[in-house]
């Protein structure tokens, strides 16, 4: 039999190249380097076996009702899930796997404690300033930032990637480290001494308070006005899990106001936009205590190739009749 793929948008040649080898399937690869639009997506999956997607297509009932009764498998490239209809998914009998790898947590992990210190120490302002023609002689307050020795780091969510930020911070910067979470994390605790707090107490105690939890209805709109106002004034908070975890007029206001000292964000509310309501004149684009990444976390060779392997192999598994090392429906 031959298995009919859709790829909804050209991804790292290492997982194509181990289904092109493969003489059971068909590849069809929507090859330009945007998001498919969605007409464009409804007719290229008709009569598809299998949709290799990732995060930026919304896979739903409509999507499922047009590939037909053959859609077998969707195979998202990329960690989260959000972008697909799992019940639907499962009335109709259809696997669906990530691209989970431990590639993708130290990546992430690594951007994460980037932002950090970009913000500690002003980098992008600096570059800016420096790039104008601004320096014309050193300072000793020219640029103050400040130190992440010994502060404290505040860590919403231990899985892979939290955890990933803790040891590194922990290990190397000797920062004392709190953390939230559904349940306590004895290992990080044994390993960092890691302290387990509630969310209100770990942002009124944190120096930086940095997300990695799942987007998930209890996590939407975690952090808003009355969790930001329990911050420092001087700490600030990194997003690099997903964008809706932040209610993003509340922050814009609080890092207007001074009521946190900066924000380093990777994802957003209404992604890909950065402004949700360009009408409130409310714009994290002009603010000097922001740093803003275009969801690029897990973007190096390494973690892009090893995502796109583990796909095709969630696909041949599949196809082997074997459960999908990735399978989470």
């Amino acid at each position: 039999m031959t298995y009919n793929v859709f790829i909804t948008r050209d991804i790292p040649d290492e997982g194509i190249k181990l289904l092109k080898r493969d003489k059971r399937f068909a590849l069809e690869i929507y090859k330009k380097d945007t998001p498919i639009p969605r007409k464009e997506l409804l007719k290229r999956v008709k009569r598809k076996n299998i949709i290799l997607s990732i995060l930026t297509e919304k896979i739903d009932k409509e999507v499922m009702e047009s590939a037909g009764p053959g859609l077998k498998m969707i195979a998202n490239y990329a960690v989260g899930f959000d972008n697909i209809d799992l019940k639907e998914a499962k009335k109709r009998g259809i696997i669906v796997t990530n691209a989970s790898h431990p590639c993708v947590a130290e990546s992430v992990a690594e951007h994460t404690i980037a932002l950090m210190f970009a913000l500690a120490h002003r980098i992008v302002e600096s570059d800016a300033f420096t790039r104008a023609g601004k320096y014309k002689a050193w300072g000793p307050k020219l640029l103050l930032g400040t130190d992440l020795f010994g502060k404290t780091i505040g860590i919403v969510g231990t899985g892979r990637i939290g955890s990933g930020v803790v040891r590194r911070l922990h290990d190397g910067f000797d920062m004392k480290v709190i953390y939230s979470d559904l349940k306590r994390n004895p290992l990080l605790e044994s390993q960092t001494g890691a302290t387990y707090r509630s969310l209100n107490q770990l942002l009124q105690e944190a120096d930086i308070v940095s997300l990695h939890v799942p987007l998930l209805p209890s996590t939407k709109g975690l952090i808003g006005a009355k969790e930001l106002k329990l911050m420092k004034k001087t700490a600030f908070l990194i997003n690099t899990a997903r964008g809706p975890v932040v209610q993003e007029k509340p922050l814009t206001r609080a890092l207007m106001k001074g009521q946190i000292a900066g924000a380093g964000l990777d994802v957003y509310q209404c992604e890909p936009l950065i402004d949700c309501d360009p009408t409130d004149n409310l714009d994290l684009r002009k603010l000097k205590n922001v740093i803003l990444t275009p969801h690029t976390a897990s973007a190096t060779q390494e973690t892009r190739q090893a995502m796109s392997r583990v796909t095709a192999e969630n696909i041949l598994a599949f196809i082997d009749g074997k459960t999908p090392p990735n399978c989470v429906a």
